[in-house]
């Protein structure tokens, strides 16, 4: 990642994806792993399967996770989200996907946050390329945020 890019729009977003086991608790246990260290959860999707559960999490802290997940012993691996604004769900969603479909940009997955910001939906996505889709979105006019927005 260029040094510009950090310094022009701040920190990428980062996701955490952990596996848990299939069972009753095992997400309340992990968020109150999190928040016993001051950690908010702010954007969480789940995938179920019979044996296991892979949780994507998005933090307050990220840096203060990595370091518990290592010291725990907690298997993770982390990616870059782009993180965009939405006015409103259904015609702000179609105008960001269509933004990326005509620029030729795969969302590999995308889930909505749990905080708003400033009354507007928060849509989080994966993409093939991250610095071309945030330039992409910036150009389309955009609202997108960074760690720091989202950390406290």
């Amino acid at each position: 990642m260029e040094t510009d890019t950090l310094i022009d729009h701040g920190q990428p977003v980062r996701q955490f994806s952990i596996m848990l086991p299939n069972r009753v608790g095992a997400l309340a246990a992990m968020v109150k792993l999190l928040r016993t260290n001051s950690i908010e959860v702010i954007g969480l999707s789940v995938q179920d399967s019979r044996d296991a559960t892979v949780a994507r999490l998005v933090v307050s802290d990220p840096e203060t996770t990595e370091q518990l997940f290592i010291e725990k012993g907690i298997p993770h691996a982390t990616c870059e989200l782009v993180v965009v604004t939405l006015r409103e769900s259904g015609p702000g969603l179609l105008q960001c996907l269509d933004t990326l479909m005509i620029a030729e940009t795969n969302i590999d997955f995308a889930y909505g946050l749990l905080p708003n910001h400033k009354g507007k939906s928060l849509l989080a996505l994966h993409v093939e390329d991250y610095e071309f889709a945030v330039a992409i979105l910036h150009q389309s006019g955009f609202q997108l945020l960074y760690q720091n927005d989202l950390s406290r």
